[in-house]
């Protein structure tokens, strides 16, 4: 970096927003992905588009890459910087802007934590439809920057869906202004889609206008015991039919998952007995009392037809928040394990032998490896499945090695089964070289010409989603 270029940069973001060298924090290194850390050649951390916008143009005047980080709770290496890069943090805007019940609407800066957006929205009686376990850390601007899922895909849809409009900074400092509330606006090429689940690629997402839902007025949960995956899609058809648009999550978990789970949390089994599925659901509705007799007696039914082992429906908040504790394990990962994780999507007949696949072929060439050896979860109701290994189990001369050999595993198995490389965590770095297996010479040569088109220089991101140029 030469001296002219920081002395711009400090012009802009002053001391307060400008992190060089050993100076910038070690969280800024890597992400949940468990990569290898890299330092950045600096941190910025502006406090508003302006801001945004001046350092993009100093740094395309330098030809000086910029990595964007949010939250940095992507699993793929979204957010991790490369040596000659400087990092860009949002967190210093943070702010909801504005909440409109009426209109159904909020605005919010990209640093906004999803959490923040959701208790914003439920202070108004309203509901934001994308809910994960790092809520708490994950900020708006990545999750649409990795078009993030979540929970509640099942009734409201991915981020995608969520999204009304955004602000986008270019490559060259250029500022995008798409902040229009309306659910129709058939104006041509919509503009804001590109930057979606394009992971700061393309344009760094500085505010979001985003959709709102009427917040249900009563939720059951219930965790139920099955004895086999045919059995969940039996039961998940079934509520489905009942519970028309009123099904807002259906997880299931291996046992794998689940025992791993309680064992984290030094918990005891909401269940008598052990089962080789459980599956976490909730469903909605108007009246609390209707609503539990209903599933009550839905549940009744599956049983009666052998697609249900036992159930525990909540009696309580204090209850579901309970049993959606076991479900958000995920969170611990990075402190418990040294992960790969996998997040791929499958038809839903193929999610079970997938699952079982990985399973007997990680024991067929690891037969040493402690048990489990990997942790299998999932949001099966749209045809997400995620698989957790711990690389300190893998024999393997590095880290990467490790990765190298069941990346390779896993994706043969699904690319064989007609399934994609990431359902909801993005390309990142680390599925890079697999994505040929979900996307067709023609597709890529599509997003390159993309690429080419809004950041010539390769300066947004470099070697994420795409190779470097």
């Amino acid at each position: 970096m030469s001296a002219a270029f920081i002395e711009a940069l400090r012009a802009i973001l002053g001391d307060k927003g400008l992190r060089i060298g050993e100076d910038v924090p070690p969280a800024h290194y890597t992400d949940w992905s468990g990569h290898t850390p890299t330092r950045p050649l600096a941190l910025l951390l502006p406090a508003s588009t302006e801001e945004v916008s001046q350092v993009l143009h100093v740094c395309h005047a330098h030809r000086v890459p910029i990595t964007p980080q949010g939250g940095l709770t992507g699993m793929a290496g979204g957010a991790i910087p490369a040596a000659d890069t400087v990092a860009l943090s949002l967190a210093r805007m943070n702010v909801i802007e504005s909440v409109d019940a009426s209109g159904a609407t909020l605005q919010a800066q990209a640093g906004a934590t999803l959490q923040s957006i959701q208790e914003a929205a439920r202070n108004v009686g309203m509901l934001f439809g994308v809910d994960l376990g790092a809520r708490g850390s994950c900020q708006i601007g990545g999750n649409i920057s990795t078009n993030a899922g979540g929970m509640e895909v099942l009734q409201y849809g991915m981020m995608r869906e969520q999204v009304l409009g955004l602000e986008v900074v270019l490559a060259d400092g250029t500022v995008l202004s798409m902040l229009r509330p309306m659910l129709k606006n058939n104006t041509g090429y919509d503009l804001k889609q590109w930057f979606i689940g394009a992971e700061g690629t393309l344009g760094i997402v500085t505010r979001a206008l985003l959709r709102l839902r009427p917040a249900p007025r009563s939720r059951a949960t219930a965790l139920l015991g099955l004895p086999h995956y045919e059995a969940s899609l039996a039961v998940l058809g079934r509520l489905q039919r009942h519970f028309p648009g009123a099904l807002t999550s259906f997880e299931l978990m291996w046992d794998d998952f689940y025992e791993t789970s309680l064992q984290w949390m030094q918990a005891r089994s909401a269940m008598a007995g052990k089962h080789p599925f459980y599956a976490l659901i909730a469903v909605v509705g108007n009246d609390a009392a209707a609503l539990a007799e209903q599933l009550q007696e839905t549940l009744g039914q599956a049983m009666e037809a052998g697609e249900l082992s036992d159930a525990v429906v909540a009696q309580s908040e204090t209850q579901a928040a309970a049993l959606w504790r076991v479900r958000e394990a995920p969170a611990e990962f990075p402190t418990r394990m040294d992960p790969i994780n996998f997040d791929v999507s499958l038809p839903l007949a193929k999610i079970g032998e997938v699952a079982q696949a990985c399973a007997d072929e990680m024991r067929k060439r690891w037969p040493d490896l402690p048990q489990p050896a990997m942790l299998r979860f999932g949001h099966i109701g749209d045809s997400n499945l995620h698989i957790s290994v711990n690389a300190r189990h893998i024999p393997a001369a590095s880290r990467e090695e490790a990765e190298h050999n069941v990346d390779d595993l896993v994706y043969t198995l699904v690319s064989e089964a007609g399934g994609s490389i990431s359902a909801e965590h993005g390309i990142g770095t680390l599925k890079r070289p697999y994505l040929p297996a979900s996307r067709t010479p023609a597709e890529l040569a599509a997003m390159r010409a993309l690429k080419q088109a809004l950041d010539p220089l390769d300066l947004l991101n470099p070697g994420k989603i795409l190779a470097r140029q």
